[in-house]
């Protein structure tokens, strides 16, 4: 099965203490994209300025990645994000964003990714997100991520967007911020309280959560010795979950452990080299022998 992933398209500028990247390949949509693309064929909606190169699309077209979808601004220039890293690179400063022809970005679905089954709306503002919902047909599994910017400016909107969905994807500070609790799993059962029947809670360095109102199941995160830039490694984390349950087409239980597995996977493998290379340079065999070793990581024998 098919799945359509909408987000930001994004020429990223990082630092960390390991190195620095100029104009490199990015954004959420991006991401995502390529974590996905391991397990499934994938749709993508975004958009784009004239100075996107030509190298980047055959990239992503090489990849089982629909670009019908793709927006491009004829005089417009593409999403720009800065930042850096610190320390242990738990820490991160945003030096500066540049919109550019995202701040306008409407999307349009065509006529042929109007059926898609799966969806995943990466972050942006809950309207935006509404919005695709509205284009879709029948989507038999919708999942969406957000951020704590539009949890404090479009509180009311972020709580419409989770009775339309069937799962929420957030980070612990942004779990807290939109429950008032401190403690993660009670702000997971708030969570489902507001409408999705699956919400995952990211831990970063820790893992994730994953909550569906007759379980808590908590994942570890995969060990990793080099972490060279965290970037998108959210991102590709709900690449890898969602792409896994598009390939099964499944969305009960056990589907649904094997898939946070996968998303904590492929987003261990994104953070061992700067954007998007990691991604780019491994392959599903790469994939899967990280995986087995995650799993043996979890058995426990009586």
């Amino acid at each position: 099965m098919s799945l359509l992933i909408v987000g930001s398209i994004a020429f990223d500028s990082i630092k960390t203490p390991h190195d620095a990247v100029e104009e490199a390949l990015g954004g959420s949509c991006v991401y995502c994209a390529l974590a996905a693309s391991f397990f499934t064929d994938v749709r993508l909606v975004g958009i784009v300025g004239d100075d996107f190169p030509r190298e980047h699309v055959e990239l992503l077209e090489s990849r089982r990645i629909d670009l019908s979808g793709l927006e491009t601004v004829e005089g417009g220039k593409t999403f720009r994000w800065s930042g850096e890293y610190f320390d242990n690179m738990n820490r991160r400063e945003t030096l500066s964003v540049d919109l550019n022809v995202l701040e306008h970005f409407d999307p349009k679905l065509p006529d042929s990714y109007r059926d898609s089954e799966f969806v995943f709306l990466a972050n942006a503002a809950p309207q935006t997100q509404m919005s695709v919902l509205d284009q879709v047909k029948n989507p038999r599994f919708v999942m969406a991520d957000t951020m704590d910017l539009w949890i404090k400016t479009q509180h009311a909107e972020v709580l419409e967007l989770l009775k339309k969905i069937d799962g929420i994807i957030i980070n612990d500070d942004e779990a807290i911020l939109l429950t008032e609790t401190r403690n993660l799993v009670e702000a997971g059962n708030r969570i489902l309280e507001m409408g999705p029947s699956r919400v995952i809670i990211k831990k970063g360095e820790h893992g994730a959560m994953m909550f569906t109102g007759e379980e808590v199941v908590p994942l570890p995160a995969f060990p990793i010795h080099d972490v060279r830039d965290p970037t998108g490694a959210g991102d590709s984390f709900a690449g890898g979950l969602m792409g896994e349950l598009s390939r099964s087409g499944d969305v009960e239980a056990m589907r649904l452990k094997r898939a946070l597995a996968q998303g904590i996977v492929v987003s261990s493998l994104c953070c061992e080299d700067f954007g998007v290379r990691r991604l780019v340079s491994s392959s599903v065999d790469d994939l899967e022998s990280r995986y087995r070793k995650y799993r043996e990581l979890l058995q426990i024998d009586d």
